[in-house]
Parts: structure tokens; sequence; C-alpha cells
């Protein structure tokens, strides 16, 4: 594992736009009213696959999944209320989210910008598995030693991981009061910390 900060630019404009989500600590489908909140049923980013995959299909025959990510908070079995699903369609050479929560579609927009964005490997580890992974990582040191929470879990493909830029993986970002963020990288095929680093 490394612990420093990444040596190399990011591959992809969707993985620099993730980053700068997370350093800014918003995302721009982020968060419904707080009554909505309190009463979604938390789940599994595989959970909300299918749904998001139709209404894709729907909207571009070709469109295929680039990026996951929690839209609210995280449970320790990696489960959140509502998780977004960004397809790209190479023929509209467009990208589209579909937020899902509650079993249904909380939001749907076009990116406004375009850009080429590999897609995510089928059979990517769900929320759950990606998260025992950090966990015994240094995710669960960190937690422990500085009160840190897991916030942000990002599903991309070759963004993070230096060893195979192609490699389809979960980053997970852990903050804490007064510390540097702690990233875990986990490669959502076989669930194996690739990387760390403190930022």
């Amino acid at each position: 594992m490394d612990d420093r900060a990444p040596r190399s630019p990011f591959p992809t404009l969707l993985a620099a736009m993730g980053l700068a989500a997370l350093c800014a600590g918003s995302v721009a489908v982020r968060g419904p009213a707080p009554a909505a909140a309190a009463s979604a049923v938390p789940f599994a980013a595989r959970a909300g696959l299918e749904l998001s995959s139709a209404a894709a299909q729907a909207w571009s025959g070709d469109a295929v999944l680039v990026y996951v990510e929690n839209d609210e908070g995280l449970d320790g079995a990696g489960a959140s209320g509502r998780w977004s699903y960004l397809f790209y369609s190479p023929s509209r050479d467009r990208a589209r989210v579909w937020s899902v929560r509650g079993s249904r579609i909380a939001v749907a927009e076009d990116l406004d910008m375009r850009f080429d964005a590999p897609a995510v490997a089928s059979g990517w580890l769900d929320s759950g598995a990606a998260i025992a992974a950090a966990e015994r990582g240094a995710g669960d040191e960190f937690r422990k030693l500085h009160g840190a929470r897991l916030e942000t879990m990002l599903l991309m493909r070759g963004a993070f991981s230096e060893g195979d830029p192609d490699a389809t993986t979960w980053t997970l970002v852990y903050r804490a009061p007064g510390e540097p963020s702690l990233f875990v990288v986990v490669s959502a095929t076989d669930g194996k910390v690739q990387r760390t680093w403190r930022g």
C-alpha cells in the first residue's frame, strides 16, 4: 500500500470531478430534505443498479455504467439511503445520472459536459464487501484513533489504481475533525486494498 498522495494525474475527467466534489465537501445530487431523509431505508449499492440500468437503457441503448457514489450517509454495512449511478452513451456522447432512493428514481439529469468515460467492470463487488475490505485495511484503525466516519464511496474505473490503470475500484473516504481525510482504494474485482493515503 502506498501512503503518499497520488503521483500521476487522473486519467479521466470523471475522476477529477469526483475528487473535486469530495474536497469541496459537496456532491451535486447529494441530500434530500431532512424529512425525506428520515424515512429512507438504506440499501447496498448494487440494489439500485437494476432500476438505474433500465432507465439508462430507455434513455440510450448503448449506455454503460461509469460511476457510482452514495448520495446520503453510509452505515457500517455499506448501505445508504440514496445512491447515484452515472451512465455514459457513446452514441449521444453524453452522460446522465440517476439517483435512486426508496426503490424509486429521485433525480435524473444530464451532466452539462461531454467526456469519454470507461465502463466499470460488470461483476463489481457490492458496497458492503468494499467497506469490509477497507476496514481490515486502514479504515478501522483511523476511525478508532481519530473518531472518523466513512462519508463517501466512489466506484469507477481507471482513476486511483496505480498498478492497473484499467481496474475498477471503490475509493472510500473517511473524515475526522481536524485531520486529513483517509482515502482507501479497494479492488472491485477481488476486494483487496490497493492503496491508502491521507489528504
